[in-house]
């Protein structure tokens, strides 16, 4: 295990076209997307391959059940499934707070979100497996 990378950060923001107006004149690339998404998702990917994700509070409750706001969710990757449920059990098991437990994630990786102790949503992802995608129950 090589430990967590950043991979990536989703700001929950409260006007999707505001926040995306404003971050496109910032210089950002933020492509439009299907129509019944555009209010919910959109993803920019900045250098380094580090993506910045943009969610509707009503979808970031949808994909993390602990969601209780705040700014977003600062996003690791790590190198397998197992390091997913491994390092949610091991922040969980020495007091620390989950507010996701890990599961297979629609986009076909494994995600699980835990608190900072500042109470920041701290999230772990697999790589994503296409094979193990599936349609959300959402919008």
């Amino acid at each position: 295990m090589s430990g967590p990378r950043l991979d990536q950060f989703n700001l929950v923001v409260s006007d999707m076209e505001a926040s995306v107006a404003f971050y496109r004149q910032l210089g950002l690339t933020i492509p439009d997307t299907d129509p019944e998404w555009q209010g919910h998702h959109r993803s920019a990917q900045l250098a380094e391959g580090v993506d910045i994700d943009f969610d509707s509070a009503e979808f970031a409750s949808h994909w993390n059940r602990g969601w209780h706001g705040g700014m977003g969710v600062l996003g690791f990757k790590v190198e397998t499934r197992a390091e997913v449920d491994q390092i949610y059990r091991d922040i969980v098991g020495s007091g620390g707070r989950g507010q996701q437990e890990p599961y297979d994630a629609f986009w076909g990786a494994r995600y699980a979100v835990v608190e900072d102790p500042d109470g920041n949503a701290v999230g772990i992802m697999s790589p994503v497996d296409p094979a193990l995608r599936s349609h959300p129950d959402f919008p």
